[in-house]
């Protein structure tokens, strides 16, 4: 027998035995389908991530008054000491100030722009006439510079300036979404016009850039007015805390200005030498680096529920092929007694056995990328096709097939042929 005559008698076999087939080809798919989705979706939601963050530029960082975290369990307290200084607990969670934040500012003496900033209520509602967003805006506060620190770019009308935040005046900047909303396809009518923001009237000074919103930040979906005005509105969700912005004028001037930031604010918070910082400073990527770090251990769970599964579908896929072994005994007594050799025989059991595996996941990796890429559609990130994970959930099929049929393969490879032929 010829290689070719061995694997035209394997399909022809398998493609003989359909239920049985689609059964065990039903199992490796959902295995495969289940890694390649949830690998498709975990991509995508990276690919999101750095969008999202990458607005904000590599030369940006924050002063906030506690690290972002994702906690998952309890730590312990390893990180709150460091080399020759120890952290009180009376100076952790201490809010930044008005008062810190305009001392900072006034005496950061690095050439890069600060601004300060606080967040207002989310989930607000904007109104214009006979029109209104849904309740998915964000108002923040900021000053002359917020912009710029947080990427943001003006297409018609003004910015903030001084008397603004001094003044504390009920004037904005609408983001892209919001103005398409109010305004229809003439966004720009919305300066001057007088909008109504969480029920309270503000007058349209700027209309922003579209950013592009993500799944994860809803960029265009924003009110920009000042510290002074979000300072003072009833609040229903904002943080009490300020946070503050740098802007550098490059990457390579980053660490000297965290340098530079670090002993001001500490400065500004009366810390005396031998406490640690009670505030954290933080590149504009750091989120986006904590939710991929996240995403990654998702990934690791992904990988261990396609093992599993397919570990039950090498089980099933060996039971199958020793069925097969059984029920075609004579069938091997017989190519034995015209000529065929034991590796002939050896080798159409294991074709068969690769061919229902790889079969398996064709129809997983297809089906996979299907389901990952509907998650993908809602964040905006195009088709995603995980290449490592597809080829790599081939081989393991590969593997899976060839060690799932080598022991029936070789019992059939073993069968006497005389005795093979007088089978019942």
């Amino acid at each position: 027998m010829t290689l070719t005559d061995t694997l035209q008698l394997a399909f022809r076999t398998v493609r003989g035995n359909k239920l049985r087939t689609g059964i065990t080809v039903a199992i490796i798919a959902f295995g495969i389908m289940a890694l390649i989705g949830i690998i498709t979706a975990i991509t995508a939601m990276e690919h999101s991530l750095k969008e999202s963050f990458s607005v904000m530029g590599a030369n940006a960082f924050s002063i906030r008054y506690k690290e972002m975290t994702i906690r998952i369990g309890d730590r312990g307290n390893a990180e709150k000491r460091k080399k020759g200084k120890i952290e009180k607990k009376s100076n952790m969670n201490k809010f930044i100030t008005k008062e810190e934040a305009e001392s900072f500012k006034a005496n950061f003496k690095y050439p890069a722009q600060v601004s300060i900033f606080k967040r207002g209520n989310s989930g607000v509602e904007c109104n214009y006439e006979n029109k209104k967003t849904n309740p998915i805006t964000t108002v923040m506060g900021g000053d002359e510079n917020y912009l710029n620190t947080n990427g943001y770019t003006i297409t018609h009308g003004r910015n903030l300036n001084n008397i603004d935040v001094s003044s504390g005046r009920n004037v904005c900047l609408i983001g892209s979404n919001t103005a398409k909303t109010l305004f229809g396809n003439n966004p720009e009518r919305s300066i001057d016009k007088i909008i109504s923001v969480g029920g309270l009237p503000y007058r349209v000074i700027g209309l922003l850039k579209e950013k592009g919103s993500s799944g994860f930040l809803r960029m265009d979906d924003i009110i920009i007015t000042s510290y002074n005005n979000v300072l003072r509105t009833p609040s229903t969700t904002a943080s009490p805390t300020f946070l503050i912005g740098v802007l550098t004028k490059n990457v390579v001037d980053m660490e000297m200005a965290i340098d530079e930031a670090t002993a001001t604010f500490r400065g500004v918070r009366k810390l005396p030498p031998n406490n640690a910082n009670n505030f954290a400073i933080e590149k504009s990527d750091k989120v986006a680096e904590m939710f991929i770090g996240f995403l990654s251990g998702i990934s690791g769970s992904a990988g261990a529920i396609g093992m599993i599964t397919l570990i039950g579908a090498a089980i099933g896929l060996m039971n199958i092929m020793l069925v097969a072994v059984n029920e075609r005994t004579r069938e091997v007594g017989l190519i034995k007694a015209i000529g065929g050799k034991s590796k002939n025989v050896r080798a159409q059991f294991l074709f068969e056995s690769i061919l229902i595996s790889l079969m398996g996941a064709a129809f997983g990796i297809v089906l996979g990328i299907l389901v990952g890429n509907i998650f993908a559609s809602y964040l905006n990130t195009g088709f995603i096709i995980p290449w490592n994970w597809v080829i790599g959930g081939i081989v393991i099929c590969t593997i899976v097939g060839l060690l799932a049929g080598l022991y029936p393969a070789m019992k059939a490879a073993k069968l006497n042929p005389i005795n093979a032929l007088r089978y019942e």
